[in-house]
């Protein structure tokens, strides 16, 4: 009955689909290990941001059969990829979607259970890694299969990076045992490059060398790398900032040649050997060091292309100085061009992968990590050969300055006497020339203070003002835009403030302007406020990290706080009120603070159109405006 069922259900498919048929991946109780599923892939490209419904729609002429070299390139436009199980078996079985690239940048996997949406599911290296089904540094789908019945996986994939896709389908228990077993190899083989690079830096301070100074540098950033390349990091170091995982491969690629290019210089003696080749690598080492910085602001595939290109040219670079000076007769080169080699081989091969040049049947990474030990065990050997060597060339060299230092010792003692004298002069000389700097450097301090604070703060109110306000509301608004944070802005104005000076004078006017910066600066609390006068009696308040609700209330309570003041000139009391403009927003662009400081102060003049003495929210149309003045 069973295989009668499993016949009906593939000929439905062929039916379905006259022009083209598509494999059904069957289950039985004998596949409870792991199965590659790449057979039974089949892929379409995006046109124009199609949704699942008219992804579902396609016929099966618009898709073709996932083969190795179709997605094995980098930044390809996105695509979906779908495929069909079946459950053979009486009861229902439970499996594992694992995707062995775990640098995808998003997946979202829709599964269809008889044509039903069961589950939509997104992962992906650009998500926080708790948002993912499974804790794995893979990303892993678990679902259910009920008996005798057809699922169907469509996948959309979007990624700058490789697009390669190693899918497999794993029983729980199979899934288990094979992450234990990576667990301890890829274990085994970061703590090895974590002791060889942890080693080499404790050689270093203590024997102060340059050689293995570099060296560790450079192991202990490709053992960083590796780790961001097989998602070890970002699971374990970093994993709630998605954004650095592109950030730190684009960043530590650059930064292992950099060191790489300078051991090479200190290891082979190219200072003593060949000025040519010297100069040669100190020119790459400045270009990879460029490479540090530029990279990470480029688009992460163009930083990819430069990354992998960079990496082919200077392993050839290196192995090619490394070889002439084998031909000449240089020790280590040979030894360094044996360690070389494999490193070599394996960059290419990497890279070639990478950039979708051979299609292998094994992971991208593993040519390059094979090679990559290879060439690190070798550069030990390397680096103990020359420890010993320049051990000995100090030991003799010590020898000879010891006899040289007794020739010269009588001739310093009668120099000494003579210096002893020119010193207690010259000593005295100096303090008294260091006090008198000292004195003019304190006075010129204090002046650039004064200075610095007079350019930046209002003379009458003592608040910052309308310069220093343009300048932190630009880096507010980086700042929330970075962070994704909201920032408010109020627009405060002194209600009929004209009259007071009419009436009372200009100068009870300027007291009641300081009066009320001093009662601003009071009220806000947060180091980060910033209150300054925007002009004649207006002020502006920026209040960073601030929604508009926290923003209505900080505004209601100046406004209350201000009505309440007793503020009196001559002995003659005078009533005073002001209106405030309020705006809120996350910054999304580098011109959004400006236009949130028109929307304040338009706000404002809402305010003292309805009546002054109130604070006003701005809001698109008039007609909404949202009073929050409080009798």
């Amino acid at each position: 009955m069973k295989q009668i069922n499993l016949i009906l259900v593939i000929l439905t498919l062929i039916l379905s689909y006259p022009l083209k048929s598509e494999t059904l991946l069957a289950l039985s109780g004998d596949s409870d290990k792991s199965l590659r599923i790449s057979p039974w892939l089949y892929y379409t490209f995006e046109s124009e941001s199609e949704g699942i419904e008219q992804i579902r729609k396609f016929s099966t002429t618009q898709w073709d059969r996932l083969s190795l070299g179709d997605n094995n390139h980098i930044a390809l436009k996105p695509f979906w990829i779908k495929f069909s199980i079946y459950n053979a078996e009486p009861q229902t079985i439970n499996r594992l979607l694992s995707l062995g690239n775990p640098h995808i940048d998003k997946l979202d996997i829709y599964h269809f259970a008889q044509n039903v949406l069961v589950n939509h599911t997104q992962v992906g290296d650009t998500f926080p890694f708790h948002q993912r089904p499974v804790i794995n540094n893979l990303f892993i789908y678990p679902f259910e299969l009920a008996p005798e019945v057809v699922n169907t996986f469509y996948i959309r994939v979007d990624t700058e990076g490789s697009a390669n896709l190693p899918l497999s389908l794993w029983s729980p228990n199979a899934f288990a045992q094979h992450t234990e077993a990576s667990a301890l190899s890829k274990g085994f083989q970061l703590g090895a490059l974590a002791a060889i690079g942890f080693f080499s830096l404790c050689i270093a301070i203590t024997s102060r060398s340059f050689s293995y100074s570099y060296y560790a540098g450079y192991v202990l950033s490709v053992t960083l790398l590796v780790a961001t390349l097989q998602g070890l990091a970002f699971r374990f170091i970093w994993p709630d900032w998605p954004m650095l995982q592109h950030l730190m491969i684009t960043t530590l690629v650059p930064l292992s040649i950099f060191f790489a290019i300078l051991f090479t210089e200190k290891v082979l003696l190219l200072k003593y050997h060949s000025l040519p080749m010297l100069r040669l690598c100190r020119y790459s080492s400045a270009a990879a060091l460029l490479l540090v910085f530029i990279t990470p602001m480029l688009d992460y595939s163009q930083a990819q292309y430069i990354n992998i290109f960079s990496v082919l040219l200077v392993t050839t670079l290196l192995m090619g100085i490394a070889s002439i000076l084998a031909i000449r007769g240089h020790k280590l080169a040979r030894l360094y061009t044996l360690a070389w080699s494999g490193m070599l081989i394996g960059s290419f091969i990497t890279g070639s992968s990478y950039l979708g040049l051979i299609t292998l049947p094994i992971k991208h990474l593993t040519p390059l990590m094979v090679g990559l030990t290879f060439e690190i065990i070798f550069m030990a050997s390397i680096l103990a050969i020359r420890y010993n060597d320049e051990r000995k060339l100090k030991l003799q060299t010590q020898q000879e300055a010891l006899l040289q230092s007794q020739r010269i010792r009588k001739t310093k003692e009668e120099a000494l006497l003579i210096e002893a004298n020119s010193n207690e002069k010259l000593e005295q000389m100096v303090q008294e020339r260091t006090l008198e700097l000292e004195i003019a450097l304190r006075e010129l301090n204090e002046a650039n203070q004064k200075l610095t604070e007079q350019a930046t703060t209002d003379s009458l109110t003592g608040v910052k003002n309308r310069a220093a306000f343009d300048k932190r509301l630009q880096a507010e608004g980086r700042l929330s835009r970075r962070q994704q944070t909201p920032m408010a802005i109020l627009m405060l104005d002194i209600d009929r403030f004209k009259s007071i000076n009419d009436n009372y004078g200009h100068l009870a006017g300027d007291q009641i302007l300081r009066f009320i910066a001093q009662t601003l600066k009071e009220k806000l609390k947060r180091p980060a406020d910033l209150v300054s006068r925007f002009g004649g009696e207006e002020f502006a308040i920026i209040l960073p990290n601030t929604d508009q609700p926290g923003a209505v209330q900080v505004a209601e309570q100046i406004r209350k706080t201000i009505y309440d003041l007793p503020i009196s000139w001559e002995n003659i009391d005078i009533p005073l009120t002001i209106s405030i403009g309020v705006s809120s927003e996350i910054m999304q662009s580098e011109t959004q603070p400006t236009k949130l400081l028109e929307q304040a102060d338009k706000a404002l003049y809402r305010a003292k159109n309805d009546g002054r003495n109130r604070v006003m929210v701005y809001t698109p149309e008039p007609q909404k405006e949202i009073d929050h003045t409080q009798s």
